[in-house]
């Protein structure tokens, strides 16, 4: 396959199908206890808006992306105080403990819709508010390419490992009598390493069989790629910013400040 064409910008005109419907779910259950913070991590305030808003509006804004399903946690009771919550393209459901469980959810839902369309489902993280357009543009032609190439099952966002990897062992008292007890065990070679990104685009159908499949199993599914993966598809690895990043610690917010005040300012001008 060239790999060119799957990332070349998009057109449009390529998803003005009648028989495709575009739709992003965002996992939004958790508590993002790494934040260290009451308040979870995607209502956190940042250029005027909370993180969550940011993350949908960067969907919401695309022309091809028809309705935004948003799986929250039993407990909130914030997301409805949202503006946002009122956008009649945004429809929630409710979440369960792990990542997966959510994202299941949401798909469940939609498989319950009376619909002759093929659906697509963007799943995105709910604390990755630095989507770019060109980023999603690039994902979504996986779409028409699927029509074409039938390996073509769907894909990701990711960027190349830049920085050198390690890999860790952590030794027992008796072998170290420092502090911390976590060495290096070896460098691991980064070629060929790749960071998942979101969102991720596959078919409704798919997405949801290999879920079950692989959650009745007791795979290791850490996002929905591995899902696939583990069902034996080949998921598209498509170039993505690398500023596209998930603000998890404390000291993302300055970041995410400066990104999000900057998008604002480049959106006025």
């Amino acid at each position: 396959m060239n790999n060119s064409m799957l990332h070349s910008p998009a057109d449009s005109s390529l998803f003005d199908n009648a028989l495709t419907e575009i739709v992003a779910l965002i996992p939004a259950a958790g508590i993002g206890s790494r934040m260290k913070s009451e308040c979870p991590k995607q209502y956190l305030n940042v250029a005027g808006k909370t993180i969550l808003e940011h993350t949908l509006a960067s969907l919401l804004e695309h022309p091809c992306i028809q309705r935004v399903i948003v799986a929250l946690n039993p407990a909130d009771t914030q997301f409805e105080q949202l503006a946002i919550a009122l956008d009649p393209r945004v429809t929630t459901v409710i979440g369960g403990e792990e990542r997966a469980d959510s994202v299941l959810a949401g798909l469940d839902y939609l498989a319950s819709l009376p619909t002759d369309r093929a659906i697509w489902v963007l799943v995105h993280d709910a604390a990755r508010p630095f989507l770019h357009r060109d980023d999603l543009d690039s994902l979504l032609r996986l779409i028409d390419q699927s029509a074409a190439f039938p390996d073509v099952c769907g894909g990701l966002l990711a960027s190349p490992v830049r920085d050198t990897m390690k890999r860790m062992v952590s030794l027992s008292v008796e072998e170290s009598s420092t502090i911390n007890h976590t060495v290096i065990a070896h460098t691991v070679d980064r070629n060929g390493l790749w960071h998942a990104l979101t969102p991720q685009l596959f078919p409704l159908q798919l997405l949801r069989d290999c879920l079950i499949k692989s959650l009745a199993e007791r795979a290791c599914i850490t996002d929905e790629s591995s899902a696939l993966e583990y069902c034996g598809y080949r998921p598209v690895l498509v170039n993505g910013r690398a500023d596209n990043i998930k603000v998890t610690q404390p000291e993302d917010l300055a970041l995410a400040e400066f990104y999000l005040s900057r998008k604002s300012k480049e959106s006025i001008v």
